[in-house]
C-alpha cells in the first residue's frame, strides 16, 4: 500500500507481529519483497514493517538530492506509528540505516548487513570512479529499463531460471525472487520501468565530501545507539573483515556475526540472521 507521510507517499508492507518496532530498509534495486523470509521468522518478537525508498519499487518519489533517501525513514516511521524503532539495512540500506543513527534519528539501534562504509572520505573523483559503468550495470541489472508487460513477465523468469547460477540469489526460492524481481518495475506511462534509475544512482552517489553525515567510516563514530553488524564471507565486504572488527570494537553495544554466504544476506540465511537479531535486541 502507498503511505502518506510528511515527505510523501511511500510504498510501504506492515507485516504485523507483536513486540517493538523493527523498521526494514533494502538496497539499491530491491525493494520491500526482499524482507519475507526474515519477517516470518522475526513476527513472534517484532512488530515488523518494510518499505520501498525513493527511487525504488513502487515508491513514486524520485530523489532530489543524495540525503534524501535515508532522511526518508524518520517520515516514514512516523506514518507508521513506530517510536524509537529498531533499525535494520541490507547494502545501501545499511548505510541508510547508519547514516540516519549518525544524524541522531529517532532510533533505538540498527542493525547493518553487508552495507559498510570503511574507507576515508573522498574527493568527488574518487567516488565517481567506484561506480560500476553504465553499461555494466545495465548487463547486470537492467537499471532504467523501460519493459511492456510481456517483456516484464520473460525477463522475470529469465532471473528465476538464472538465480541457481547467479551468486545474489543462489538457493533463493524462485517465488521469491520473482516477487522482489516484479516489484522492483514502476508501472508507468503504459510501459514498466526497472528502478532505480540511472540518473537516481549518479545522484544518490555522489555526496557532498564536506557533509557531516557522509559514507565513510568516520560516520560510525557518530552512531551512539546499540547496534550489530553482520558480514557475508562471500559478499561485497568479505575482504575487508579486520577493518570491519575495528568499526565493531570502537563503540559499545556492539555485536557482528559472520555467515558463509553471499550478498544478499539476509534472504540466503534468515535463520542466523533472525537468530542474531533476537539475542542481540529482545
Amino acid at each position: 500500500m502507498l503511505l502518506k507521510t510528511e515527505r510523501g507517499p511511500f510504498a510501504v508492507r506492515d507485516f504485523g507481529g507483536k513486540g517493538r518496532a523493527l523498521l526494514l530498509v533494502h538496497g539499491t534495486g530491491h525493494d520491500l519483497e526482499v524482507w519475507t523470509p526474515l519477517a516470518e521468522r522475526l513476527k513472534g518478537a517484532f512488530r515488523l514493517a518494510a518499505f520501498d525508498l525513493r527511487g525504488h519499487g513502487q515508491t513514486p518519489l524520485d530523489s532530489a538530492d543524495p540525503e534524501q533517501y535515508w532522511r526518508d525513514i524518520g517520515a516514514v516511521s512516523a506514518a507508521l506509528g513506530m517510536e524509537r524503532p529498531l533499525l535494520a539495512g541490507h547494502s545501501t540500506g545499511g548505510y541508510a540505516v547508519t547514516a540516519f543513527a549518525a544524524d541522531g534519528g529517532d532510533c533505538s539501534g540498527i542493525i547493518v548487513l553487508d552495507g559498510f562504509v570503511l574507507d576515508g572520505r573522498k574527493t568527488p573523483e574518487e567516488a565517481h570512479a567506484w561506480h560500476l559503468p553504465k553499461e555494466q550495470l545495465w548487463g547486470l541489472f537492467r537499471y532504467g529499463w523501460k519493459a511492456s508487460p510481456a517483456e516484464l513477465d520473460a525477463y522475470v523468469a529469465e532471473v528465476c531460471a538464472k538465480a541457481p547460477g547467479d551468486w545474489l540469489n543462489d538457493g533463493l526460492d524462485a517465488k521469491l525472487v520473482a516477487a522482489f524481481t516484479r516489484g522492483a518495475f514502476l508501472e508507468r506511462d503504459g510501459a514498466f520501468l526497472r528502478r532505480p534509475s540511472m540518473e537516481e544512482i549518479a545522484l544518490v552517489g555522489a555526496p557532498d565530501p564536506g557533509a557531516k553525515i557522509y559514507p565513510s567510516v568516520d560516520v560510525y563514530d557518530r552512531v551512539r545507539v546499540p547496534a550489530g553488524f553482520v558480514l557475508a564471507q562471500r559478499g561485497l565486504y568479505g575482504n575487508r573483515r579486520e577493518d570491519l572488527l575495528k568499526v565493531v570494537g570502537a563503540g559499545s553495544g556492539r555485536g557482528f556475526l559472520e555467515l558463509d554466504c553471499g550478498h544478499n544476506v539476509h534472504m540466503q540465511k534468515p535463520e542466523q540472521v533472525a537468530e542474531f537479531i533476537l539475542r542481540r535486541f529482545t
